[in-house]
């Protein structure tokens, strides 16, 4: 990730100021500077247009859905976050806390576009993420790449995603973001984590994951995207072109925006970044809004609503390893979701009776056998009538 102070200069030229005012923290009482920060980050939000989000939110903005961000922890005390987040617990170490300068930059980052609020006058600075209204529970299971303790492996961590997981199930989470991968046997999964995925879906949760971002190189299979029945997700530019760092597989469900992401950073401040992990936790606050909209949709229904709410289908056969089923449309996806959560047309009913309805089983007896009678007596005169005219 990149500050906000390097990647925003042109803001801040528009802005009348040195870049320099961009750094610096954004509590509150900070001044100009921090309100023109406030502006620039929002300004710099490509991904509110390209993913539709002003008409979505005339249907929803994630009310009444807890999304499960199971990442470094997030800093409940972002300005834009304020009121937004649960605590979890810590599972990389045994009575981990949420204090010290290295926890959760990419966790509040990830927390940022899912669920951003906003802050200021109108909530007009700061970012917003795709659900602003959802609730973010954070739960910590991996550490920073900067943070030293990722090289002193404890058997505890091996788990600790199979675990996140459950807990985001039991305590309530209609929608679990993994914006993670790679490192240790990450390349392979797990049992635990597999079985953990399918528990969490039995219970009604929808899981999103990112794709990957080694997909100019190694281009490997990544977990947990690669799980069954987690939504995986890869990143494409502004112009919606595939990011060349995007994995390209099989798995890869639908494609978000992933390049020069405005948002949170752990210190308060913001950030750009580029990768999948931003582009899943954009479908996560998608899967959000349908949840929200349609809370009775399942985890698979979902999934349907996503990929075929999607622009820019590839191919004649609408699928590709690259796109997926598509780039991802939060507006096109709570349409298809509509669709899905209509219900089923029920067969028509057999029209009105003429009359006075059907008569009885008598009257019908009795009918047939005075029309028998008939019948028998005009055979009888008819028979008499040609032996008359014949003699």
């Amino acid at each position: 990730m990149k500050p906000i102070v390097a990647c925003l200069v042109s803001a801040a030229l528009l802005a009348g100021s040195a870049p320099a005012a961009f750094a610096g923290g954004m509590g509150d009482g900070a001044g100009d500077g921090a309100d023109e920060v406030a502006a620039a980050a929002r300004a710099g939000q490509w991904q509110l247009g390209a993913l539709r989000l002003s008409e979505a939110w005339r249907i929803t903005k994630g009310e009444g859905v807890t999304v499960a961000v199971l990442d470094t922890g997030v800093n409940a005390d972002h300005p834009d976050l304020k009121g937004a987040v649960v605590q979890g617990p810590d599972l990389t170490a045994p009575g981990g806390s949420g204090n010290g300068r290295r926890w959760g930059p990419h966790g509040t980052a990830m927390a940022g576009l899912i669920a951003g609020r906003g802050h200021g006058e109108g909530h007009k600075g700061g970012v917003l993420g795709i659900a602003p209204a959802a609730r973010v529970l954070s739960i910590r299971v991996t550490l920073e790449n900067g943070d030293p303790r990722r090289a002193r492996s404890r058997p505890s961590w091996r788990d600790a995603l199979a675990r996140g997981i459950r807990y985001a199930a039991d305590h309530g989470a209609g929608v679990i973001s993994m914006s993670l991968g790679g490192g240790s046997g990450a390349w392979e999964g797990s049992a635990a984590e597999e079985e953990a995925v399918q528990y969490a879906i039995a219970k009604g949760a929808v899981l999103v994951a990112s794709s990957g971002n080694d997909g100019a190189t190694e281009n490997r299979k990544n977990f947990p995207a690669a799980y069954p029945g987690v939504i995986a997700v890869g990143a494409v530019d502004r112009r919606g072109r595939v990011a060349r760092f995007s994995n390209r597989q099989d798995y890869v469900s639908v494609v978000a925006p992933g390049t020069d992401i405005v948002t949170a950073d752990g210190d308060g401040s913001y950030v750009v970044s580029d990768g999948t992990s931003s582009a899943a936790a954009m479908v996560a606050g998608i899967a959000a809004l349908i949840k929200s909209a349609h809370p009775h949709l399942s985890p698979y229904h979902v999934r349907m609503a996503i990929e075929m709410g999607t622009r820019r289908r590839p191919g004649q056969d609408g699928y590709s390893p690259a796109y997926g089923h598509g780039v991802a449309n939060a507006a096109l996806a709570l349409r298809a979701a509509a669709r899905l959560a209509a219900p089923t047309a029920a067969p028509p009913r057999p029209g009105p009776y003429f009359g006075s309805g059907p008569a009885s089983r008598t009257a019908v007896v009795a009918g047939m056998v005075v029309l028998a009678i008939a019948m028998s007596g005009w055979v009888v005169l008819r028979s008499q009538s040609r032996r008359g005219d014949s003699t």
